[in-house]
């Protein structure tokens, strides 16, 4: 059974990337799909991918971070900042500094900023400054067996914190307008049609790899010892290993998954602000992952694609009472779904199976046919019948 599941889902997953990575974009450049809408698919692939870096850490390895925003936040500022210098002269103040340094009164490049002039650098530190982070924090956190509830919170605070500090001025990261009006990547224009839909080619194959690599990790002995740790830690560690390091290890991957996410969501969308860390976008992510089905890996990025759309449509149609609406889904989901968006089909096959044999057994009583008990002879039965 295992074995016919995971063909089905080869299988499937082979349509769906070939739908994204090569229909999708045919389509946009036969131009049936328009450019707002590969956009907003990039859009929406980004968070999938950021979905699947709560799952790898919830959903495997029981972990609940509440701060994988500021993951995410941190590598689009790191391509931002990239980005921002590639305006050059054609700012509002026509200087070769970012607006937003000329109108605080800057008159020179931070030195920090100056080696973002390298593509290749600003990708380098995509990976090694949420990588770093979550390593530091991660060490200190598990090290002291900071588990459960105590360390959403943590990663929370940390996250709130973050937030505050780009909002700052004075650390010359944008404020709290951020990063916008992005022009050119590697010498391209961004608002080309064709730019756009070579960036949404990469973020929907760059998808594809994090879950084939995810779904190998977790088919691994490394998976079945994360799942242990999920289940019961405790044992894992009677059992003589450093759970840990293995946390450590899940929690640096998921904050590198995070943090791509983020890099490639920037020059899509146009823009990077500290709003991005805010501790409510980490929930968002959390109700995607719980809406398509924990622990799946898939369900989380289809619950990110449906919670996503469904925020396009109500944020037009009644904006106040989004909030209301993603709470109300997080508890129906919880409550009536608890293997999200993706086990609903079992769950409706097992419905209506107990459904269909309890109509039988209705049936058969009320025609009064009954199953008698066996008879079983005693050996003394046995031998006189002999």
């Amino acid at each position: 059974m295992k074995r016919q599941i995971s063909k089905i889902e080869l299988t499937a997953g082979a349509v769906l990337a070939l739908l994204l990575v090569v229909v999708f974009p045919a389509l946009n450049a036969a131009g049936v799909v328009s450019n707002f809408t590969i956009s907003l698919w990039g859009k929406y692939l980004c968070y999938g991918m950021l979905a699947i870096s709560v799952d790898l850490l919830w959903g495997f390895t029981g972990l609940l971070s509440l701060g994988q925003a500021l993951f995410f936040s941190l590598g689009g500022y790191m391509l931002g900042m990239y980005l921002m210098l590639m305006i050059g002269k054609l700012g509002q103040y026509h200087s070769d500094l970012p607006d937003f340094m000329v109108f605080l009164g800057h008159t020179f490049l931070p030195s920090f900023w100056r080696p973002f002039q390298s593509f290749g650098f600003a990708v380098g530190m995509v990976f090694l400054l949420p990588g770093l982070l979550a390593l530091i924090f991660g060490f200190l956190a598990f090290r002291s067996r900071i588990k459960g509830v105590y360390f959403s919170i943590l990663t929370q605070a940390l996250t709130y914190g973050a937030a505050l500090m780009f909002f700052r001025n004075d650390i010359t990261m944008g404020g709290n307008n951020g990063f916008t009006d992005f022009k050119f990547i590697l010498g391209y224009n961004l608002r080309h049609p064709a730019t756009q839909r070579t960036l949404y080619i990469c973020t929907a194959l760059l998808l594809a790899l994090i879950y084939v690599g995810c779904r190998w990790l977790t088919t691994t002995k490394f998976g079945l010892v994360q799942r242990a740790i999920r289940d019961s830690e405790n044992r894992v560690l009677f059992s003589g290993y450093a759970a840990a390091n293995f946390k450590l290890f899940v929690f640096v991957a998921s904050a590198i998954i995070a943090s791509l996410a983020g890099a490639l969501y920037v020059p899509q969308v146009g823009i990077i602000n500290p709003s991005e860390m805010w501790p409510d976008k980490s929930l968002e992510a959390v109700v995607w992952v719980a809406v398509g089905g924990r622990g799946t890996l898939v369900g989380p990025i289809l619950g990110a694609v449906a919670v996503n759309a469904l925020k396009s449509w109500a944020t037009n149609v009644f904006p106040d009472e989004w909030l209301i609406v993603l709470g109300v889904l997080f508890i129906l989901s919880v409550l009536f779904m608890p293997s999200g968006i993706y086990g609903l089909p079992a769950q409706i096959r097992g419905y209506l199976t107990s459904k269909k044999r309890n109509e039988e057994n209705d049936a058969g009583a009320a025609s009064g046919e009954t199953n008698p008990d066996p008879v079983v002879e005693t050996p003394a039965q046995r031998s006189k019948t002999a």
